[in-house]
This record gives C-alpha cells, structure tokens and sequence, in this order.
C-alpha cells in the first residue's frame, strides 16, 4: 500500500494538468489532458497503479525548492560520492508570458539531471498504468527512447539510457560525473488526438525547462506586488492558487487530488478536482491579495456559462462544475485500489454537486464586489464581461432573495439531513449587500429595495436565531447549541464589527472548545450523517487569525498564524487538515483553501500592524 506522507510530495502545474513528486523523485500522481482525467500515475493510492522515479538511491540528505518564483521543482541529493541536482516540471506553452500562462501548453513532462559535483549513480523506474491503474501498456523501444500504448493513451518516454522491460514497466541505471546531465522527457496524448507524442532531444528538453522558468517568473513580477508579513508564503500560495487553474477555461481547482482522506483509514475521501463555486470564489478574493488576478473576468464568464439557464423558474446554482463546465459529476468507487494508507473507498465524481449550498451566491458576489475596479470600467459599464454574465449577478442576487429562509446541506457539505445553517444565511445576507452596492453598475438599481429590505430580514434572523445564551457564541444552526468555525466568516464579511462583543465571545468560545491540543480549529464536532472522524482544519485556523487580526489583536493573531503556517511542508504547500495525533497533513493536497487562508489571514494581520495614519 502507498505509505508515504502526504507532505511528502511537491507540486508541478502546467495550468491543465497536475503531478505530484515525492522526495525521491517519484511521481506517483499525474492526469492527463486535464487535472480530472484519469491518472498515468497513481501509486498515491494504490503500489500498483503508476509511478516514474528518477532518484539517487545511496542519497544521504535530500533537499528540495522550487526554483525563484516558480512551480518548478528542483531536488538536490548528496551521496557520499557527489552531488546531483535535478529539476521537475510540467511544460508550459512555449514563449508563454504574463497573462498567456499556460495557453497552448503540451502534455510533456520535463526532468533535467546535472551532476555538480563528484559522481552519482542514479536508478530508473518507470511504469504507466492510465485509467488509474487499469491499464497495463505496451511497450515498444523507439530511436531515443519507449512508446507505451494502452486504453486511450499514448505515451512517449524521451530517455537517452538504455532501459531493461519487463512486461509493462522498465528501469535503468546511469552514472553522472560532474558537469554531465542528462534530461529525459514524458509526452502523452489521446489515441484519438491529431497530435502525435514524439521524442524530446536533449537540447529541447533544457530549453523547454527554461522557457517554462521564464514563463512562471514573467507571471510573477506581472501579478505580485503584495509587500507584508510573510511576503514569500504569501506569494508562494497565490503561485499554488494560479497552479490549480484551468486556463483553457478560468476554472479553478479545489485540490489537485482525489480520495486523500480526512483521517488515515477513514472513508471521508472526496474527489477535490473540480471548480467548486465557493473554493473558486475564495480563490479569486486571495489572488486579490496574492497575486492580483488581472484575468477574473474569465473566471466569472466560466461561472455564468457553467451555470446557464439553472437560475432559471426558481432553480438552484449548482455549487460545483467541472473544469470543462460539465455539471454532471457522478460520484463513482473504484474498487480496484486500496487508498492511500489503506484510506478506502477511492472516489473519482462528486455527489456533492447534487446538494443545496445556499452559501455559494454570497461568496460569488463577494468576489465580483472585491474585484468590482477590475470588472468594471469608470463608466460603469461591463469591462471585457458578457451581458450575459451581469444578468447573472442579478439573478444570483434574486435567487438568494428568494431562497434564504429554506434549509441547505451548509459550506461542509454535510450529507445528512438539511438545516438552517447560520452560515448559509450569512452568505444570503452577503449576497445581498454586495449586489446592493454593485447595483447601478449592473443595471439593477430598481432592485435595491427589495434587496435591502430582505438583507435587513435575514440580518434579524441571524442575530435572535443563530445566537445561544447558553453557549454565549453564534452556532452552527438556528436553535442548536453546536459550534462551527465558519461562524469566524461573521466580522470578516461585515457583518458585525470585530470588536462586537457577540463575535469577540464567539471568538474566545471557538479557540476555547473547537480545537485540537496544537490549538488548531475544527470546522465542527457535531453530527454530520458520516462515520469517523476528522483532522484540524487550517482554513479554519487562518480564519481565527484573520478574526483576531481584524478586531484589533495582531499579538495574538500572529500566534494562530504562524500555529497554523508551520505546517507548510518544505515546499511551501498545504492540504486540507492535520492529523491531531501524530501532526501530518491529511485530505487532498495541495487544498486551495487552506492556501486561501494563510493569504488572507497575512494581509489581515499586515492591515492590523500598519501605523495608523
């Protein structure tokens, strides 16, 4: 079974698709064409279902970064014979620059060995099983290198050293002396794509590395000007955030993985490679921040054409699509693999997008109000939007009118029976508001009445319904006396001052009794219709720094913080949740959201310790 930590792994992104590579140079995760298709590599979840490892096996330290400003990896192991250095990265398209990031991007995995030092042997393992491990491919030896054929999948391996095959795998040794590199190259496509994989020289495989440097650099001076508290965490994690879009579209990733579990041997495994309407619209608010997201006007044309006609006769928003704008996205198990640790049933779909998230209107519209100067033009007329897609700010307005005072399934997707959750209702209340100040830029001002007055209800409802004396904190639902960490939303979308008596007890009560003994906050301990349990969650915990920051306790907001950022692994990445036993990151990885969190939590605190003017 797969037994490697989940920290273990770093990141590479074209913008279509995503690998994951572990520390000794294995990588055990990639799909291609896309971040949801079905993997060549999977042994994330299953020993037999795919890997490629260039690695340095006598290694005696290894360490790791991603080379200045980019997602491109480099590893750096010393044996004690020499030193090899090697860098990872999924091409971009060629001459990509700035905003073109990604554009035209080939399905070609890049890998460049330089020894530096002395001599390394290095070992060659390399095993393609596509369809998430179904297919065994055939190989066939070409000049330069091994087509592999199988299912859907062609698949070239660029490799100037000579592979011994075994069945459906190969491997090999090769010996670096210093100043000698050697690159080698994985170019896939469909069997029925006009495109043909070929071949990769070595001269070509070290300009594309360059190139895909350039490109990465060129988008980071272009959109990153954040100057703060942990300016490079903050930075890294917009980098990741752009990491995990799909450019072809604008859609934006929950996580590059599916079925990593919430807790090791649990069954809370959830396919997070879609654009989940909330995830995506954080996303969109921390890039803000991190990153400056010159291209959200794509983003929000991606949204409106996913969701079209389903505002229509009172419908609901689908709260998650897929990257392509596909809204069917039928839950499945594949039996076949065992999970990462055991963690079982593999997933691949999201049932999910079946469920009512009343929330998802409020966080669409507060990201088109943070983003309001780039989406519209003085005049205020659309910039570079759709009609269409300004009729749909309206009607997610409407909808959330319309529809707030009916139960939903909440932010955490909780799949037992719906509830009035108090954060639903926020975000109805956000909804609202925003689209209430937007209003005479999107041609709505006749509407601002009904959206004030309705606003104004739910404000009420929230304040005597949502409130428990006995706990002396905002709760989970109306009339229940659990607590939940998305309650922390409630002074950062304004909906009371930070310093409101009422939030800073709800404050105190969560740090005091939602969290684990590192003092890292759980989303909620209630009931939620599953089994088992779960990990601390680092959104949660960025959001009561970003809480305390807010109502005016830095001090203490930079403790929560840095609590939380410590589990950074050594390439500056996050998943969702950490174990509160043994301390590992747990769930899908690298997670948006728990990104999305440091970023916004680092400007909060940045706002909090500026001299007052």
């Amino acid at each position: 079974m797969s037994t490697r930590a989940i920290g273990d792994y770093a990141l590479l992104s074209n913008r279509h698709s995503a690998a994951l590579v572990s520390r000794d140079g294995s990588i055990d995760w990639l799909c291609c064409p896309r971040f949801d298709s079905p993997s060549i590599f999977a042994r994330l979840l299953g020993e037999q279902a795919g890997h490629w490892s260039v690695r340095a096996p006598n290694a005696e330290a290894v360490t790791r970064r991603y080379v200045g400003q980019t997602m491109v990896l480099e590893t750096t192991y010393r044996t004690a014979t020499g030193t090899a250095v090697v860098l990872d990265a999924l091409a971009l398209g060629e001459g990509n620059r700035g905003h073109d990031l990604g554009r035209d991007a080939p399905q070609l995995v890049l890998r460049l060995v330089t020894c530096s030092l002395g001599e390394v042997e290095l070992d060659l393992e390399y095993a393609p099983r596509p369809e998430y491990g179904l297919v065994h491919p055939l190989f066939d030896s070409v000049d330069g290198g091994l087509a592999a054929i199988g299912g859907a999948d062609v698949l070239i391996l660029s490799c100037p050293v000579l592979l011994a095959i075994d069945r459906s795998s190969a491997s090999g040794r090769l010996l670096l002396r210093q100043g000698e590199r050697v690159g080698f190259a994985l170019h896939h496509e469909k069997r029925a794509d006009v495109e043909v994989p070929r071949v990769w020289g070595q001269s070509e495989i070290a300009a594309r590395l360059d190139d895909t440097v350039s490109a990465w650099q060129s988008w980071s001076r272009l959109h990153q000007a954040y100057v703060g508290p942990w300016r490079d965490l903050v930075h890294h994690s917009g980098r990741v955030l752009q990491a995990l879009s799909f450019q072809p579209t604008g859609a934006i990733c929950a996580a590059a993985t599916t079925s990593l579990p919430e807790v090791v041997g649990g069954a809370r495994n959830w396919d997070y490679r879609y654009s989940r309407v909330r995830d995506a619209s954080f996303t969109i608010e921390a890039l803000w921040v991190a990153a400056c997201p010159d291209e959200a006007n794509e983003f929000f044309d991606y949204m409106t054409a996913s969701a079209a006609g389903s505002l229509e006769q009172a419908g609901d928003l689908q709260i998650m699509f897929g990257i392509g704008g596909e809204r069917d996205l039928t839950e499945r198990e594949l039996e076949h693999l065992p999970g990462w640790r055991q963690s079982a049933p593999v997933r691949v779909g999201n049932d999910a997008w079946r469920q009512r998230q009343l929330d998802v209107y409020g966080e669409l519209l507060s990201a088109v109000h943070r983003l309001a100067d780039r989406l519209f033009d003085p005049m205020d007329a659309p910039a570079g939007l759709a009609p269409s897609t300004r009729q749909f700010f309206i009607a997610l307005a409407d909808t959330a009118a319309l529809r707030w005072q009916e139960k939903d399934h909440g932010i955490w997707e909780i799949r037992g029976e719906p509830r009035h959750f108090v954060y639903s209702k926020l975000m109805c209340w956000v909804a609202l508001d925003r689209a209430t100040s937007l209003a005479e830029r999107l041609g709505a001002s006749h509407r601002v009445e009904m959206w004030t007055q309705t606003r104004d209800q739910i404000r009420q409802a929230i304040l005597t319904e949502g409130w428990s004396e006995k706990v002396n904190a905002f709760t989970q639902s109306f009339g229940s006396d659990d607590l939940d960490a998305s309650n922390l939303m409630l002074p950062l979308v304004g909906f009371l001052p930070a310093d409101d008596p009422r939030v800073l007890s709800t404050i105190d009560v969560t740090e005091g009794l939602l969290t684990d003994t590192r003092g890292l906050v759980y989303r909620y301990r209630a009931g939620d219709g599953l089994d088992g349990d779960e990990g601390a969650f680092l959104l949660c915990t960025f959001w009561l720094a970003q809480a305390l920051a807010m109502a005016g306790q830095p001090a203490r907001a930079r403790t929560v913080f840095e609590r939380a950022a410590a589990f950074v692994n050594d390439v500056g990445l996050l998943a969702e949740e950490v174990d509160p036993i043994s301390g590992e990151l747990l769930g899908n990885f690298p997670q948006a959201f728990s990104h999305i969190g440091l970023v916004n939590a680092a400007w909060a605190i940045s706002e909090a310790e500026a001299p007052t003017p």
